[in-house]
């Protein structure tokens, strides 16, 4: 079922919440009267943009950054799906580009002493995020790497036509989901209730999910990244995990910057794995205080980092509905997911 056979129009009166109206600009406000609305998962409403849904203030940045932002060829964008092992692939690709700049083994590394989120700012949320405000980007050392959750269709123009890289992580789908949820019900206002997960759940199969339906987003980075190989790297969470030496390796030649024989030699690739090691960023202090994004704690970006975790919530019924939405969605596009 599309997105919109589900979807309600709907009409924006002074007793919305302030998420839904601060801060935003009335041409914002006034798109949003004619997009199809649903029940958000942390927010009261969530809304039909381009084709995925998202928040009113999503919406705002990323249609100031579509207008705005011009892509340098030596851009690098990191885009995920959220909860899909973002907050790793930032670390990794930040350490993997700046090793000349900041030696791996060095005690006053910025991922020792920064969250990869404030390294590799969202457009989204971060760069784009200041109530219609268009940032100055001239400071941004260069390669600027930027991070996002944007789908591909809904990038800038700009970022297509360039020779920029986008570096494109995604996750089993049932793992996505259970993280998702935890994640939000530690993130949520106070006053919006606990979300349960079975109503978590059937938003989610219908594809009512920040930046969702999940299917949507991963295809469009897979097409790309058949397309034009040189300008996507798709990856996986779990094939990540199974073989992050592997990957790594991979991750740097795409980006341009391989390792060469002699820091392979002297542990480099073996170094940024430890680094960027969920385990080691977890127990930096940095990553306990905190904030980012729209204050989001450092603290909750860290739970378990685990593969098939959603054995321990899902029934077998749920497993069985969501892996048939996910066979129907990504059938004949050859993306595929391993359940066990």
């Amino acid at each position: 079922m599309s997105p919109t056979k589900f979807a309600k129009i709907h009409t924006i009166d002074k007793n919305k919440s302030i998420e839904e109206q601060d801060q935003l600009t009335q041409e914002t406000k006034h798109m949003l009267l004619s997009l199809p609305r649903e029940k958000g998962w942390r927010t009261p409403h969530i809304y039909l943009f381009q084709g995925f849904w998202c928040q009113p203030a999503e919406i705002q940045a990323i249609s100031t950054f579509q207008n705005h932002f011009k892509a340098k060829d030596s851009d690098v964008f990191v885009a995920t799906v959220p909860k899909s092992g973002t907050t790793w692939l930032k670390a990794l690709t930040f350490a993997i580009m700046n090793r000349q700049n900041h030696l791996i083994s060095s005690k006053n590394h910025p991922l020792l002493s920064f969250n990869p989120h404030d390294l590799v700012p969202f457009i989204e949320y971060t760069v784009y995020g200041k109530h219609d405000r268009i940032p100055d980007l001239s400071n941004f050392h260069e390669p600027r790497l930027f991070g996002t959750h944007i789908p591909f269709a809904s990038l800038s123009n700009s970022i297509k036509k360039s020779n920029c890289k986008i570096v494109y992580i995604c996750r089993n789908p049932l793992d996505t989901f259970i993280s998702s949820w935890m994640f939000v019900n530690k993130i949520k206002p106070p006053s919006m209730p606990t979300l349960k997960l079975e109503e978590a759940f059937e938003m989610y199969c219908k594809g009512l999910v920040g930046f969702g339906p999940v299917w949507n987003h991963m295809l469009g980075y897979w097409n790309e990244s058949k397309e034009r190989p040189k300008k996507v790297l798709f990856l996986k969470y779990e094939d990540l995990k199974e073989d992050v030496v592997f990957h790594l390796k991979k991750l740097a030649k795409f980006l341009d910057c391989p390792f060469t024989l002699e820091e392979e030699k002297e542990g480099v690739v073996e170094n940024i794995i430890k680094l960027c090691s969920f385990e080691k960023m977890k127990e930096l202090e940095v990553n306990k205080i905190g904030t980012f994004g729209r204050n989001f704690e450092n603290k909750f970006l860290f739970r378990k980092g685990e593969i098939g975790d959603w054995t321990n919530y899902l029934s077998p019924s749920m497993v069985e509905k969501l892996s048939k939405i996910i066979e129907e969605k990504l059938g004949g596009s050859g993306l595929k997911f391993r359940v066990k």
